[in-house]
């Protein structure tokens, strides 16, 4: 890649990182020596970028700094377009809107109106046909992850029995047509994973989670990973 695009890389890696990143870490994803990374590094901050940090500690963007996505690479776009249409084909009502809004503000947002090479990208998700019907659950597990606040559900088992239970939503994972919810169940006290056919009700409470989400998830990976080594 050219100059350019080197340093716009580099202001991308920036922007994923959270915290200071070392140049070699960042001399490694980009692919250019050290002393390359620091000439880049030199030459942003000299162009008005608001990078912080000095060599041997790490680098970062300053906070509440945002820089807009002002050009996307061939593969960048189709990622984007090929992601925000599979999410639209799922359903979750909130979600495939939200995807649809994305990919307007995306086509709309670059110097260069990109909108007819995404509605021409030559990828399309296999589960575009026609689309499922709404599933109003996925949208309240979706806020009880945000908010951290548990929901009760009415849960039916293979048998069709049903029990209500308090949970803790964790995860929320889409998969072959069907989505499962990972959970902390408070009636078994450990986690469960709730397919979302089997939640027969389900309604929004004011109880936060016993502990933080990400404890929680912290967890569940670790109890997974255990049970599921492979």
């Amino acid at each position: 890649m050219d100059k350019t695009e080197r340093l716009f890389a580099v202001m991308d890696a920036l922007r994923r990182h959270r915290r200071p990143v070392t140049a070699a870490a960042l001399a490694e994803e980009q692919g250019v020596s050290l002393r390359t990374l620091y000439r880049d590094v030199r030459t942003l901050i000299g162009l008005g970028a608001p990078i912080v940090g000095e060599a041997g500690v790490g680098y970062m963007l300053k906070p509440g700094f945002f820089l807009p996505p002002l050009m996307f690479t061939a593969e960048e776009l189709e990622a984007l377009v090929l992601g925000s249409r599979w999410v639209e084909a799922q359903p979750d009502a909130g979600l495939a809107g939200a995807a649809r809004n994305a990919l307007a503000k995306i086509a709309t947002a670059s110097p260069e109106d990109l909108r007819d090479r995404m509605n021409d990208t030559g990828l399309w998700p296999i589960l575009m046909r026609g689309g499922a019907a709404p599933v109003p659950v996925l949208g309240l597990v979706r806020r009880a992850i945000r908010e951290e606040k548990a929901i009760l559900i009415v849960y039916a088992d293979e048998k069709g029995q049903p029990s209500q239970r308090d949970i803790w939503p964790v995860q929320l994972a889409f998969h072959e047509g069907k989505q499962l919810v990972a959970a902390w169940c408070c009636l078994r006290q450990a986690f469960r994973h709730f397919r979302v056919d089997r939640i027969t009700a389900a309604s929004a409470t004011e109880a936060r989670y016993g502990r933080p989400r990400s404890v929680l998830a912290r967890e569940w990976r670790e109890e997974w990973e255990r049970l599921y080594p492979d």
